[in-house]
């Protein structure tokens, strides 16, 4: 596993939850498509941002993203794991979340953008 993806996913967390939607955009590819499990997809760091910003709204918090596989393909990487989010449950209280999550990134440069993301 390479510790570029494992880096870009705690990043990933980190933005999100310290709530900066519009860094979280800056992740991915201008290209890139979030695919939602479930819901319609999602494309271009804009709307991706705006798309985060408003889970926040409905009061999910704390993401944590495990890698658990890379697969490397030249400049593309296909990275799969676990991810876990806090969110609202029944009667006000929290309710934890979670499931698989896979990731298609490509380098540029020394950097990588997220091309999509998807989870369920």
């Amino acid at each position: 596993m390479t510790s570029e993806v494992v880096n870009k996913a705690a990043k990933w967390d980190e933005t999100f939850n310290q709530g900066d939607t519009v860094s979280l955009g800056g992740l991915y590819a201008p290209d890139a498509l979030v695919i939602p499990a479930g819901g319609s997809p999602v494309k271009g760091p804009e709307a991706i941002g705006k798309f985060f910003k408003d889970l926040q709204t409905n009061g999910f918090s704390g993401h944590k993203i495990v890698v658990d596989n890379v697969i490397e393909n030249g400049d593309t990487l296909i990275a799969s794991g676990k991810w876990q989010l806090n969110g609202p449950g029944e009667n006000g209280a929290t309710k934890q979340y979670g499931g698989n999550w896979v990731n298609v990134v490509k380098r540029n440069g020394s950097d990588l953008q997220i091309l999509l993301h998807t989870w369920n």
